[in-house]
């Protein structure tokens, strides 16, 4: 059987009645109703500001043992209580694991990760294991403090960088709007002002000049027209240059995953995605690692017996010129050990290898053979 109008009234009365002085927005339209994300019980703002106005104090609804404080009590927002509580868990919830999908190695994890947000905002709504849900949000939020931070930042920014954005768009709607209605005032103006010339020319001239005075008249305000228009293109292409300059300084943002710390909180989230710390820059070596002076198979000396070197050392003469043995002997050891270092063993499969796989032969080096060959045949013959 339906519910009456009476009782359907009588309901609605209820609802508007606070659960601790009894007072109903009947006898007092103006009253306000709070409620506290502790517990959510609706009371009137009379009874907030008396009651919570020294200090924390329990909640006064019957059964409900909850210590509230006046800071926190707030207009209710949706109609539906359970509505309202539900939100508040999400938003508390969602700015805790506030991961991005850029943080994960695949799609099929960033999907893994939305199910678990979803799990764990499911078992705080409906209630169920309540204290082991707690306990793993506030283990993962410490654990990961500076990723949560860095990311909250980021959303931050993006909010920042998209109202900035819809102010910029706005702002060249007006100047858009203001170009044309001045394109529409200034064309109307001068058409008016071309008619009035037209008029006053035709009022001081001959009968017989009126078709010489319209078309030179058509032809100013051909003329007109066409530098209006190209006045606006040039300011049209200036604009899409300006534009096209502030989009190539803009750049890709920095992705959270770079912003955020270790990821810790293995237990709680799956596949995130690993950070690599960079290595520090090594300094600056002009030679690639090369050394100047530096010999791996010799040790330079200062000097070595010579019959032939020793008169020379003793010449001033030689020395007279700038002659240091000490580079003769640099010279002439390199020389000597130069081809210590080549393993031809391992270069020459190379060689062969990249020759294989279609890489041709210089025309001086296929010369060069050719005349080895037809000089060695005529070795022979002689």
């Amino acid at each position: 059987m339906p519910p009456s109008r009476d009782g359907v009234a009588h309901r609605g009365d209820e609802d508007e009645v606070c659960p601790v002085c009894k007072s109903s927005r009947y006898l007092n339209p103006d009253m306000r109703f709070l409620i506290n994300p502790e517990c959510y019980h609706k009371m009137c703002e009379s009874c907030v500001d008396r009651i919570f106005s020294s200090g924390p104090a329990n909640c006064p609804v019957a059964g409900c043992h909850k210590t509230l404080r006046k800071a926190r009590f707030r207009k209710q927002t949706f109609e539906d209580i359970h509505v309202e509580r539900e939100v508040d868990i999400r938003r508390r919830v969602m700015s805790i694991l506030n991961r991005r999908e850029e943080e994960f190695d695949s799609k099929r994890a960033w999907d893994d990760f939305l199910e678990q947000r979803e799990e764990i905002i499911a078992n705080l709504v409906y209630g169920t294991d309540v204290a082991k849900t707690e306990a793993d949000l506030q283990r993962y939020a410490t654990e990961n403090m500076s990723s949560i931070r860095a990311n909250r930042a980021l959303e931050a920014q993006e909010a920042t960088s998209f109202q900035e954005q819809q102010t910029h768009e706005q702002e060249l709607a007006r100047i858009r709007r203001e170009a044309a209605r001045q394109e529409y005032e200034n064309e109307r103006r001068e058409v008016q002002a071309g008619r009035e010339d037209y008029l006053s020319r035709l009022a001081a001239g001959k009968p017989g000049d009126a078709a010489t005075i319209a078309r030179e008249s058509h032809k100013v305000l051909l003329k007109k027209s066409s530098a209006r228009r190209s006045e606006e293109d040039r300011i049209r292409q200036k604009q899409a240059a300006l534009r096209s300059s502030d989009l190539k300084k803009a750049g890709p943002g920095t992705t959270a995953a770079d912003r955020a710390g270790e990821a810790g909180g293995a237990g709680l989230i799956k596949g995130l995605r690993k950070i690599k710390t960079p290595e520090p820059e090594k300094p600056y070596d002009p030679f690639g690692g090369l050394i100047p002076g530096k010999r791996d198979y010799y040790t330079l000396r200062d000097y070595y017996p010579s019959s032939y070197l020793d008169p020379i050392r003793q010449d001033t003469r030689m020395q007279a010129g700038g002659y240091d043995l000490r580079e003769y002997y640099s010279r002439t050891l390199l020389e000597a050990f130069a081809g210590l270092g080549c393993f031809l063993d391992e270069e020459v499969p190379k060689r062969y290898a990249a020759d294989t796989l279609g890489t041709s032969k210089p025309a001086a080096t296929e010369g060069a053979a050719v005349a080895a060959v037809s000089s060695g045949s005529l070795g022979r013959a002689a």
